[in-house]
């Protein structure tokens, strides 16, 4: 009888297995590919990421991941954007202590970190036009915009919102996200801190502009301002813009009287 032969450590050798692979629990392996498909997504255009990119990341194989997103890549490409989509909005948050302006500020940080950890994706998402767009994809974004437009009336104490309001507050997030899409676009020269201070005293100013016609923003806007500090940035906004409106009246009514 022929003994049975040693396994041979070559043939062994000539298999290599995939680097960095090992089993992991089904949730675990889930939420390990979306978390690398997140990554991949928010450092390259989505359209130039393959399945095969993030298998490799992953230390993993094509068809494992077909076996967790059976849709491929769009599938996937929607799971990592609803994740992100989720983590941006946990961002929202309004921390308790500071001024309204001053929670407003900390907000943007937040939210300004998120766009530099997720520079590519973010732009891309917000531009549209990309290949793995869908209603879907859309209707995730649009979701944290309406969390960010809720979470800013909640913040301003507007439990009613009539439409001046909203348009403000809408109006508002629109100029935060232009403000972050040319900021990734000219290579961050502004420091974050100013983007930030800058965007604070649009939405004061945009709301004063509100407030000459609107009775509802009128009331938000005093009790803003009732809450910050005398020597505070909305309280220095409000008198620049104050002396420059008296300044520009001056002018007008010396150039009328020279006229006459």
């Amino acid at each position: 009888m022929e003994a049975s032969s040693a396994p041979d450590p070559s043939s062994a050798e000539a298999r290599p297995r995939r680097a960095g692979y090992r089993r992991l629990p089904v949730q675990q392996r889930r939420e390990q590919l979306i978390a690398v498909a997140l990554e991949l997504f928010a450092s390259r255009p989505p359209e130039e990421v393959t399945l095969d990119d993030v298998a490799e990341a992953a230390g993993a194989s094509r068809p494992l991941v077909y076996r967790y997103f059976a849709g491929g890549k769009q599938q996937l490409y929607e799971a990592a954007l609803r994740s992100a989509a989720e983590e941006l909005s946990s961002r929202f948050k309004v921390p308790k202590e500071g001024t309204p302006t001053e929670q407003l500020a900390t907000v943007l940080d937040h939210y300004f970190d998120f766009v530099a950890e997720h520079h590519a994706g973010y732009g891309a998402l917000l531009r549209g036009g990309s290949v793995v767009e869908t209603a879907r994809t859309s209707a995730i974004v649009d979701e944290v915009r309406r969390t960010a437009l809720r979470r800013t009336l909640r913040h301003l104490g507007v439990r009613q919102a009539g439409p001046r309001v909203t348009m403000l507050v809408r109006s508002w997030i629109s100029v935060v996200e232009g403000a972050s899409l040319t900021w990734l676009d000219e290579g961050r020269q502004i420091p974050p801190a100013e983007l930030r201070d800058w965007l604070v005293d649009q939405f004061v100013a945009m709301s004063a502009a509100s407030a000459l016609h609107d009775p509802q923003t009128a009331q938000v806007l005093d009790g803003l301002l009732a809450l910050e500090r005398p020597d505070g940035p909305a309280a220095a906004l409000a008198g620049h813009l104050g002396a420059l409106l008296t300044a520009r009246s001056g002018v007008a009514e010396q150039a009328g009287t020279a006229s006459g």
